[in-house]
């Protein structure tokens, strides 16, 4: 049997497995293997779209979300929303005052009291409205509210540094914060007596009451709001290199805010009412006609309806302050902070 030549550096062995085991074809394999990478490159394709697919999903679904949460937190804007918060904010006073006056009208009509003990509502509305057409309303509200504005101001100046002051030097706060707590307390018509062995019955004694109503509450309020800070914040402040003007001005006070702003209100309704009680007790020409010497000449006459036109003065400048000065203000405030559902 003749044997198969053998090429030179083979055995004979590598010779069978050869016979056995056929070569593939070289076109054949190199389609195979052309086949194989291009069958991996399309599945490697479809993987990466699918990759960009899904994170683009996901932020369409971040974006969604963020989109949801900025429509709860911002203000609603609803045409008729504008409308409904003024009927609401207006009615029911108007309802309280028109009940009111039914009733007195009823009580009067009863003759309970004697006429110069509780007169009609149509007497007290006509000794008012004389007053108002003569111009003596206008210069008895000029007197009164230049006063309690002026002495309201100065206030401002002086609680706003002196609780900064309590709020952050210790010896000071033990000093002076009993002091300033039981002068709030104290009721400003004990001092128009000393006002006026001090000062005489001048507009310095009329001013040195008005302070002392409203110092203490400034002061106390803004204290109040300055406790109530994160202790962060200061630290914060410290750390950017802020002295301690720049941290009262940028930190404090801003932070502080709602508490000062419950401060200022107070102090304008003590300086309200010490100005009141000021003007009741502390008459004379040179001091002219406010509301309290208005209120005070109602009664020497023994004129009802000139007591009742006063106080319903008194209390129309002190709603009105209310809503034209420190309503604003608050919502501002609330609004700045993001708290919109305080705002009815």
């Amino acid at each position: 049997m003749p044997q198969p030549d053998v090429p030179p550096g083979s055995t004979a062995s590598e010779v069978e497995l050869g016979r056995s085991t056929p070569e593939p074809q070289g076109s054949t394999g190199a389609t195979g293997a052309a086949d194989t990478a291009g069958g991996a490159e399309p599945a490697g394709g479809t993987r990466t779209a699918t990759a960009t697919g899904t994170a683009g999903a996901d932020l369409s679904d971040l974006s969604a979300v963020g989109a949801g949460l900025d429509a709860l937190d911002a203000p609603q804007r609803d045409s008729g929303r504008g409308v409904r918060r003024v009927l609401t904010a207006a009615l029911p006073p108007v309802v309280a005052v028109v009940l009111l006056v039914a009733v007195w009208q009823v009580l009067w009509a009863a003759a309970l009291w004697p006429e110069y003990k509780l007169p009609a509502p149509l007497d007290v509305w006509t000794s008012f409205w004389s007053r108002v057409r003569d111009g003596e309303v206008v210069g008895i509200l000029w007197t009164s509210v230049h006063r309690a504005v002026l002495g309201f101001l100065a206030g401002v100046l002086i609680g706003t540094p002196l609780g900064l002051l309590v709020a952050k030097v210790r010896v000071v706060r033990a000093a002076l914060g009993p002091i300033l707590t039981g002068l709030q307390n104290l009721p400003s018509v004990a001092w128009v007596p000393a006002a006026v062995l001090w000062f005489g019955l001048n507009d310095a004694a009329i001013y040195f009451v008005v302070l002392l109503g409203s110092v203490p509450s400034i002061t106390n309020g803004l204290v109040s709001g300055i406790d109530q800070i994160p202790p962060i914040l200061p630290r914060v402040g410290r750390a950017l290199g802020a002295g301690r003007l720049a941290s009262a001005r940028h930190i404090l006070l801003p932070a502080a805010l709602p508490g000062y702003l419950a401060g200022l209100k107070q102090g304008w309704a003590f300086s309200w009412r010490s100005l009141m009680a000021a003007e009741l007790i502390a008459t004379s020409p040179r001091l002219g006609v406010g509301l309290g010497t208005f209120l005070n000449q109602g009664q020497s006459f023994n004129d009802m309806p000139t007591v009742i036109a006063a106080i319903f003065l008194i209390l129309l400048v002190g709603v009105g302050i209310e809503l034209l000065a420190f309503r604003p203000l608050e919502r501002a405030v609330l609004r700045a902070r993001g708290l919109t559902g305080a705002l009815g």
